[in-house]
Protein backbone atom coordinates (compact mmCIF):
# COMPACT_ATOMS: atom_id res chain seq x y z
CA UNK A 1 0.00 0.00 0.00
CA UNK A 2 1.15 3.19 -0.90
CA UNK A 3 1.59 5.78 2.02
CA UNK A 4 0.58 9.40 0.73
CA UNK A 5 0.92 12.52 2.93
CA UNK A 6 -1.14 15.18 3.37
CA UNK A 7 1.12 17.85 0.62
CA UNK A 8 0.55 15.25 -2.08
CA UNK A 9 -3.14 14.26 -1.56
CA UNK A 10 -3.10 18.50 -1.86
CA UNK A 11 -1.12 18.28 -5.06
CA UNK A 12 -3.42 15.56 -6.60
CA UNK A 13 -6.86 17.54 -5.99
CA UNK A 14 -5.78 20.97 -6.47
CA UNK A 15 -3.78 20.63 -9.72
CA UNK A 16 -6.38 18.95 -11.50
CA UNK A 17 -8.63 21.71 -10.01
CA UNK A 18 -6.91 24.65 -11.55
CA UNK A 19 -6.42 22.34 -14.99
CA UNK A 20 -9.61 22.44 -14.98
CA UNK A 21 -10.63 26.07 -13.80
CA UNK A 22 -7.91 28.14 -16.31
CA UNK A 23 -9.39 26.48 -19.37
CA UNK A 24 -12.99 27.43 -18.62
CA UNK A 25 -13.39 30.48 -20.61
CA UNK A 26 -15.74 33.91 -18.67
CA UNK A 27 -16.47 34.71 -22.36
CA UNK A 28 -17.37 32.39 -25.07
CA UNK A 29 -14.73 34.44 -27.35
CA UNK A 30 -12.28 34.41 -24.95
CA UNK A 31 -9.68 32.05 -26.58
CA UNK A 32 -10.73 33.08 -30.14
CA UNK A 33 -8.76 35.62 -31.95
CA UNK A 34 -11.98 37.28 -34.06
CA UNK A 35 -15.84 37.60 -33.90
CA UNK A 36 -18.36 38.02 -36.43
CA UNK A 37 -21.93 38.01 -36.09
CA UNK A 38 -23.49 35.98 -39.41
CA UNK A 39 -27.29 37.25 -39.45
CA UNK A 40 -29.56 34.48 -40.55
CA UNK A 41 -30.89 34.74 -44.36
CA UNK A 42 -34.33 37.01 -45.18
CA UNK A 43 -37.08 34.33 -44.41
CA UNK A 44 -39.28 34.17 -47.42
CA UNK A 45 -42.84 33.89 -47.76
CA UNK A 46 -44.53 33.20 -51.05
CA UNK A 47 -48.07 33.56 -51.85
CA UNK A 48 -49.90 32.52 -54.62
CA UNK A 49 -51.58 34.63 -56.77
CA UNK A 50 -54.02 34.15 -59.09
CA UNK A 51 -54.63 36.28 -61.90
CA UNK A 52 -55.65 36.27 -65.83
CA UNK A 53 -52.68 34.25 -67.86
CA UNK A 54 -52.62 35.10 -71.39
CA UNK A 55 -53.80 32.01 -73.72
CA UNK A 56 -50.32 29.52 -74.36
CA UNK A 57 -50.06 26.00 -75.45
CA UNK A 58 -47.30 23.94 -74.58
CA UNK A 59 -43.85 24.66 -75.53
CA UNK A 60 -43.02 22.64 -79.08
CA UNK A 61 -39.36 21.68 -77.08
CA UNK A 62 -40.17 18.19 -74.88
CA UNK A 63 -37.27 16.31 -73.83
CA UNK A 64 -36.21 13.73 -76.34
CA UNK A 65 -35.96 10.70 -73.90
CA UNK A 66 -39.69 11.36 -73.09
CA UNK A 67 -42.88 9.44 -74.82
CA UNK A 68 -45.12 12.04 -76.44
CA UNK A 69 -48.06 9.69 -75.64
CA UNK A 70 -46.87 8.96 -72.31
CA UNK A 71 -48.61 11.15 -69.44
CA UNK A 72 -46.39 14.37 -69.91
CA UNK A 73 -45.66 17.92 -67.52
CA UNK A 74 -44.46 20.61 -69.34
CA UNK A 75 -43.72 23.80 -67.67
CA UNK A 76 -42.82 26.89 -69.55
CA UNK A 77 -39.88 28.72 -67.92
CA UNK A 78 -36.91 30.06 -69.41
CA UNK A 79 -33.92 27.89 -66.55
CA UNK A 80 -31.64 30.94 -65.26
CA UNK A 81 -34.61 33.73 -65.82
CA UNK A 82 -33.95 36.96 -64.11
CA UNK A 83 -37.11 38.71 -62.44
CA UNK A 84 -37.10 41.86 -60.12
CA UNK A 85 -37.87 41.59 -56.52
CA UNK A 86 -41.27 43.20 -56.66
CA UNK A 87 -42.24 40.90 -60.22
CA UNK A 88 -44.46 37.85 -58.98
CA UNK A 89 -42.95 34.68 -61.31
CA UNK A 90 -45.52 33.22 -63.41
CA UNK A 91 -46.10 29.11 -62.69
CA UNK A 92 -47.78 28.22 -66.02
CA UNK A 93 -47.74 24.22 -66.43
CA UNK A 94 -49.71 21.94 -68.65
CA UNK A 95 -50.14 18.47 -67.74
CA UNK A 96 -50.52 15.75 -71.20
CA UNK A 97 -52.20 12.58 -71.70
CA UNK A 98 -53.03 12.45 -67.56
CA UNK A 99 -56.23 13.61 -65.35
CA UNK A 100 -55.62 15.34 -62.12
CA UNK A 101 -57.62 14.76 -59.43
CA UNK A 102 -59.81 17.87 -60.16
CA UNK A 103 -60.74 16.13 -63.25
CA UNK A 104 -61.83 12.39 -61.92
CA UNK A 105 -57.83 11.58 -62.50
CA UNK A 106 -55.54 10.11 -60.20
CA UNK A 107 -52.56 12.84 -61.03
CA UNK A 108 -51.11 15.38 -59.13
CA UNK A 109 -48.79 17.62 -59.27
CA UNK A 110 -46.35 18.95 -56.70
CA UNK A 111 -43.54 22.00 -56.25
CA UNK A 112 -41.06 22.38 -54.40
CA UNK A 113 -39.01 25.90 -53.87
CA UNK A 114 -35.82 25.35 -52.66
CA UNK A 115 -36.48 22.27 -50.77
CA UNK A 116 -38.79 23.78 -48.18
CA UNK A 117 -42.24 21.82 -47.79
CA UNK A 118 -43.77 20.83 -51.04
CA UNK A 119 -47.06 22.37 -52.07
CA UNK A 120 -49.80 20.11 -53.77
CA UNK A 121 -51.82 21.17 -57.22
CA UNK A 122 -54.81 19.02 -58.56
CA UNK A 123 -55.50 20.99 -61.50
CA UNK A 124 -53.63 22.46 -63.95
CA UNK A 125 -54.33 26.09 -63.32
CA UNK A 126 -51.27 28.82 -63.90
CA UNK A 127 -50.74 30.66 -60.90
CA UNK A 128 -48.27 33.56 -60.07
CA UNK A 129 -45.64 33.33 -56.76
CA UNK A 130 -45.17 36.39 -54.87
CA UNK A 131 -42.71 37.34 -52.22
CA UNK A 132 -39.65 36.25 -53.13
CA UNK A 133 -36.27 37.46 -51.51
CA UNK A 134 -33.36 38.52 -53.52
CA UNK A 135 -30.76 35.59 -54.56
CA UNK A 136 -30.98 32.09 -56.60
CA UNK A 137 -34.03 30.02 -56.07
CA UNK A 138 -34.39 26.55 -57.40
CA UNK A 139 -37.98 25.57 -58.22
CA UNK A 140 -38.95 21.55 -58.91
CA UNK A 141 -42.15 20.78 -59.89
CA UNK A 142 -43.65 17.44 -60.50
CA UNK A 143 -46.20 14.73 -62.03
CA UNK A 144 -46.90 12.50 -59.46
CA UNK A 145 -48.72 9.42 -60.34
CA UNK A 146 -52.21 7.22 -59.15
CA UNK A 147 -48.94 5.73 -56.89
CA UNK A 148 -47.87 8.58 -55.34
CA UNK A 149 -44.50 8.26 -56.81
CA UNK A 150 -42.73 10.64 -59.60
CA UNK A 151 -44.19 9.29 -63.05
CA UNK A 152 -41.39 8.39 -64.78
CA UNK A 153 -41.42 9.55 -68.50
CA UNK A 154 -37.97 10.21 -69.62
CA UNK A 155 -36.68 13.00 -67.83
CA UNK A 156 -40.12 15.23 -68.21
CA UNK A 157 -42.02 14.52 -65.40
CA UNK A 158 -39.29 16.00 -63.00
CA UNK A 159 -38.17 19.43 -63.95
CA UNK A 160 -36.09 21.42 -61.77
CA UNK A 161 -34.91 24.94 -62.78
CA UNK A 162 -32.96 27.65 -61.46
CA UNK A 163 -34.48 31.71 -61.09
CA UNK A 164 -32.83 34.58 -60.02
CA UNK A 165 -34.22 37.33 -58.05
CA UNK A 166 -32.65 40.85 -58.24
CA UNK A 167 -33.43 43.98 -56.50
Amino acid sequence: MHNINIKQALLLLIVPAAIFSFGCAKNNFEHTTAVIYVPPPPTQTLTVVAKPVPAATPSKTVDPSADPNKPLLIWNLEDGKRFRVDEEVPILFFVLNAQLKSDGGDFRVRYIVDDEEMKWLDSATPFWLSGWTPGKHTFRIELIGPDGWPYKNGKANIVTKEIEIVK
